[in-house]
């Protein structure tokens, strides 16, 4: 167990942004990871994992706890399924495509998505009409409090839009080390008529795709649209798309007609973050390091030398700006440290 000492934590966050961290500690097994929460429970933990799902707004005054655990197996499998336990620290696009190698289909629209393995239940990621929730069959996590570890069900960890209970009840009680998907090894049950994948599998005239067909469709749309981490730093998506109700849609479509949205039920409507942003006037706007990304007004990007707080008061700005016009409330799928 080796413990670091005022680590810059830039290289660990795909916004790049230099916040340092008090402590930090590379965790690269469970033997270590239980050995530290025993050790050094009488001081702050941050859990770290891909670090592509948060804004660094400060220094972290705690001990930084670096999920990588590796590993990826298939524990049971039958003539249709397959069980595949990933261990936390695995990325995640790495993942998919492992899983398109081997014929394992589930996962191919969530390929390209940012982060690591572990965190994927706590967000419920989601993309091109399917969620985590839909191939998740059980999770395992350590509790900080007492190092006992504990299966999670999918009904344990209740699922929601970008939501579970990781995020709610027991926000900050558990490390998830590994996570078990079932995935199907024949007959895919395909989705393709979401968001443009339809018209990019025209484009590249396939008739009869296969997952990985669809994984590199969704990899072209989402290169096309979103920027990479590498290059200008990001965390994807930052803000959640809102669902508002029936007779708030049909208020917002009397002035403004061309609004789009996707039915969620019978009463609620789900409506893109992204256009309403746009249609504010923020898609492309810059001020100083950082800004709105110029492809998609969903993305808040760092230029080079920004500060979190510069990128948190831009994302509160424009809340606050599509409340007035619209009168929604978005939230931000980004955690805000």
């Amino acid at each position: 167990m080796v413990i670091e000492h005022n680590v810059s934590l830039q290289p660990y966050n795909t916004f790049g942004l230099n916040a340092k961290a008090k402590s930090y500690c590379n965790i690269t097994n469970e033997t270590t990871l239980t050995e530290v929460l025993k050790t050094e429970n009488n001081q702050p933990l941050f859990i770290l994992g891909g670090g592509s799902n948060m804004l660094l707004t400060k220094d972290i005054e705690a001990l930084v706890l670096h999920i990588n655990l590796k590993g990826i197996e298939v524990i049971n499998e039958t003539e249709d399924v397959v069980f595949v336990k990933a261990m936390a620290g695995e990325n995640w696009h790495q993942f998919v495509l492992w899983c398109i190698k081997h014929n394992y289909g589930g996962i191919e629209n969530l390929s390209l998505i940012p982060g690591n393995v572990g965190t994927s239940p706590i967000q419920n990621i989601g993309a091109y009409g399917i969620e985590l929730k839909d191939v998740f069959e059980s999770c395992e996590a350590i509790n900080i409090k007492n190092q006992n570890a504990r299966v999670f069900t999918k009904d344990d960890c209740k699922f929601g839009y970008r939501e579970s209970i990781f995020k709610q009840e027991l926000k900050g009680e558990y490390i998830i080390t590994s996570v078990t998907f079932k995935l199907t090894k024949q007959n895919h049950k395909l989705h393709t008529d979401y968001g443009a994948i339809k018209q990019q599998l025209e484009a590249s005239n396939i008739s009869k795709p296969t997952i990985k067909d669809v994984s590199n469709a969704v990899i072209a749309i989402r290169q096309s649209k979103l920027p990479d981490p590498k290059e200008i730093g990001n965390s994807g998506s930052f803000f959640k798309n809102p669902v508002i109700t029936i007779e708030q849609f049909k208020k917002l479509q009397s002035n403004f007609p061309d609004v789009p949205s996707y039915k969620v039920s019978d009463s609620m409507v789900k409506v893109p973050a992204g256009w309403l942003i746009e249609q504010a006037g923020f898609k492309g706007k810059r001020f100083n390091d950082y800004g709105v990304h110029n492809k998609q007004a969903l993305v808040l990007v760092n230029y080079g030398n920004a500060k979190g707080s510069d990128v948190y008061r831009l994302a509160q700005l424009i809340q606050k700006t599509i409340k007035r016009i619209f009168d929604i409330s978005i939230e931000t799928e980004v955690n805000i440290i």
